[in-house]
């Protein structure tokens, strides 16, 4: 077990320095070109494979490599500082990537993971498949189904997936299906599909508030036929939960879905971190600069004292965060402390963008200046991999060993 601290060590400290670099000279001049055109943004993603920020072989250092868990937290924050839509751009593949190393098998990984990511000469993408347009927040509702043909050794998927990042672009979508209806979440299984299945479409896609860089979309599954390999975990592991779970008893293994998105949760959080960051620190340098009534705004208290929370609500949620990732690693969580850092990172990249706007004024409401597009990139964080209030569900349950419902 890794000692917790707050204190990088060099190859973290190497590794913040690294991400913030490629933000700075990369990503943030290109935000508002690609936020505006609301397209995938290949060739800065392309830049960060160049330099290997785009990666297996990163993906694997910063988050199954670091007994820490605070790597891949630390880089995430950089990057986003930048600017959140490009980062998801970049990091969007990550999702699909943990998905596999999570409840895959050994090979699956080894096989799979790597080509979530591709390589920096060929680009591949990869999607983690689990909402539905009836079935965001409530996971066990799930209605794509997968059955199984015996015969052939395949599963067959039907169904439609919602709000799916990198959907229908990605080369590696894994998809989240129930396999037994009766037996609701307890009844799912993950697929990877791999490149070029027949059957697997593009829906719409979305046209969205924020994180416009980010390609959001439908998949569509008809009759999408995998070979049997493809069942994350085997069949036979899932065979045995379906036979505890038909006796009423707890299978010990949550959700597939539920298991990825708990896993991630500090790392979403601390891309929030990084938009408020951004946010918070532009605001106080225009503070010091714009002079009304004959002096620098922020020798107002109404402004200083905003600024002074400000940073105390970014600082408190970065340890959250850094306190649910280092847990995640070294004897995982006792009071939902992943959906505790996500949950707080959320509200405080939602407050802190807004009173950037508020500090700003009129000029912070155009797109002249960035606060704007940083306000529309932080609401997602209080939305996707669990709304403000399903975080507080499962704190609440976690904390009075209660079924809340």
């Amino acid at each position: 077990m890794s000692e917790f601290s707050l204190s990088l060590n060099e190859e973290q400290q190497q590794i913040q320095k690294w991400v913030h670099d490629f933000a700075e000279s990369v990503v943030r001049p290109a935000a508002a070109e690609w936020d505006e055109k609301e397209e995938f943004p290949w060739p800065i993603v392309e830049e960060a494979a160049k330099i290997g920020l785009y990666s297996f072989d990163f993906f694997a250092q910063a988050s199954l490599g670091d007994p820490t868990g605070l790597t891949l937290p630390v880089a995430l924050e950089e990057l986003f500082w930048g600017d959140a839509g490009i980062g998801l751009a970049i990091f969007g593949s990550g999702l699909a990537a943990a998905a596999i190393a999570g409840t895959g098998t050994p090979e699956q990984v080894m096989e799979w993971v790597p080509q979530c990511f591709g390589t920096a000469d060929k680009i591949q993408l990869g999607a983690f498949c689990v909402s539905e347009p009836d079935a965001g927040s409530d996971v066990s509702s799930l209605k794509t189904r997968a059955v199984y043909d015996e015969a052939k050794d395949e599963w067959v998927l039907n169904g439609t997936k919602a709000w799916i990042t990198n959907g229908g672009i990605a080369d590696v979508h894994v998809v989240v299906a129930s396999v037994d209806p009766e037996l609701k979440g307890r009844g799912q299984a993950s697929f990877i599909i791999p490149p070029g299945t027949k059957g697997l479409s593009q829906g719409q896609k979305y046209k969205k508030h924020g994180i416009r860089a980010s390609h959001t979309a439908e998949v569509v599954l008809e009759d999408v036929r995998v070979p049997g390999r493809l069942l994350l975990g085997g069949k036979e592991r899932l065979d045995e939960k379906l036979a505890r779970a038909r006796e009423r008893q707890r299978t010990g293994a949550p959700q597939p879905a539920m298991a990825t998105f708990e896993a991630t949760r500090p790392a979403v959080g601390a891309m929030a971190v990084g938009i408020a960051r951004a946010a918070y620190e532009y605001a106080l340098a225009y503070a010091k600069e714009r002079v009304a009534f004959g002096k620098p705004i922020i020798m107002n208290q109404a402004i200083a004292f905003t600024l002074a929370d400000m940073a105390m609500e970014i600082d408190a949620a970065r340890l959250l965060v850094w306190r649910a990732a280092w847990l995640a690693r070294n004897g995982g969580y006792k009071n939902a402390e992943g959906s505790m850092s996500k949950l707080k990172a959320g509200r405080v990249a939602v407050w802190v963008t807004e009173r950037a706007i508020q500090i700003l004024g009129g000029y912070g409401y155009t797109r002249e200046y960035p606060v704007e597009r940083m306000h529309r990139d932080a609401k997602i964080y209080d939305i996707f991999e669990g709304t403000e209030q399903i975080q507080q569900l499962v704190i609440s349950r976690a904390i009075s060993g209660l079924r809340i419902e």
